[in-house]
């Protein structure tokens, strides 16, 4: 049986992981990349110039194109990795009929914000995608420890399991591990609310908060998850498993989490525009906290920590009164 062609939608550090990984099981691979001078510096240097750049690839392998139509007609599979919030302006130029047929896997962790929708949903109400192509690639995962080869755990989910396990499959190798799924909306509000919480205990950190109180933010928050997930979509799930206690935990602990890297700025006193543009890098977190914040409107679930969060970027709210007043809703 022919292998699936694999197309990835994007050019940030993790679709240059993602590239990586399946580029260990598959013979050729589609690449959109929007900008013509960083394709044209990957077939040189046969490294991404921006993100990950210590990743050497076999560019021969690499079909790149700045054509997003031209990538998902030649692909099978397409596994999309731009920023939420700029999904549906890179998706501007294609039609429904672009992508009957093809089988998408996000693994992008924010919300379309444009229409409140995780992608899945976005993907399937927008452009009518059946849920049975639509796809999960969460955590627990960080795109750097991939790229420095250090053992790593995804989980695959999709309503189809022999798409979740097919998509397994490619990306296993001897220093990944993945695990397969069902819970498409579960996975995916769970990667974006752990966004959420590491802004939070960013802030915390900030605020010059200690590891005391951010064990009982996190063991809180995983709650909070439940809470939601649960009304969003109440099936039975294990909330201790990977794709949702792991994926919180390595993103609100470590180094190399974005979201808390610009919730500690935050919290040592930068403006919300000052913290993005000196990171330069896209912190879906920040978009995530409006989106759960409106749509938790209609479901009505306690969630202290995310309407902290949304009251100190999007209210300008002072994050230690806020914090403080946090920490009394907390056990």
């Amino acid at each position: 049986m022919k292998a699936p062609v694999i197309g990835i939608i994007g050019s940030g550090s993790w679709a240059t992981a993602l590239a990586k990984l399946f580029l260990n099981n598959c013979q050729t691979l589609n690449w959109f990349i929007r900008n013509q001078a960083d394709i044209d510096h990957f077939k040189q240097n046969h490294n991404n110039p921006k993100y990950l750049s210590t990743v050497r690839f076999d560019v021969s392998k690499i079909n790149f194109s700045t054509s997003l139509n031209e990538i998902i007609q030649k692909s099978d599979i397409i596994v999309l990795t731009v920023p939420s919030a700029f999904l549906n302006s890179t998706f501007k130029t294609i039609k429904r009929e672009d992508l009957k047929d093809k089988v998408i896997f996000s693994a992008i962790k924010g919300i379309v914000s444009e229409y409140n929708l995780i992608v899945g949903e976005y993907l399937n109400k927008i452009y009518e995608v059946p849920f049975q192509n639509i796809g999960v690639i969460t955590g627990p995962c960080h795109a750097e420890e991939v790229a420095l080869e250090k053992l790593s755990y995804l989980t695959i989910a999709s309503q189809n399991s022999i798409n979740a396990q097919t998509v397994s499959n490619l990306l296993n190798c001897a220093y990944l591990r993945s695990t397969v799924s069902d819970d498409i909306y579960g996975t995916e509000y769970s990667a974006v609310l752990k966004n959420v919480v590491a802004i939070a205990g960013g802030i915390c950190y900030g605020l010059g908060y200690g590891d005391n109180f951010l064990a009982v933010l996190v063991s809180n928050s995983i709650q909070e998850i439940k809470r939601f997930v649960d009304a969003v979509h109440p099936i039975d799930r294990d909330i201790k498993a990977s794709a949702y206690l792991g994926d919180l935990l390595v993103t609100a602990y470590s180094k190399f989490s974005r979201n808390r890297t610009f919730g500690t700025m935050i919290g040592q006193g930068h403006s919300v525009k000052a913290a993005q543009t000196e990171m330069k890098m896209v912190a879906e977190g920040y978009y995530a906290v409006k989106c759960v914040f409106e749509i938790n409107k209609t479901h009505n679930v306690h969630m202290p920590i995310t309407n902290a969060v949304y009251q100190i970027i999007y209210n300008n709210k002072n994050a230690a009164a806020e914090m403080e007043s946090l920490t009394h809703l907390l056990s």
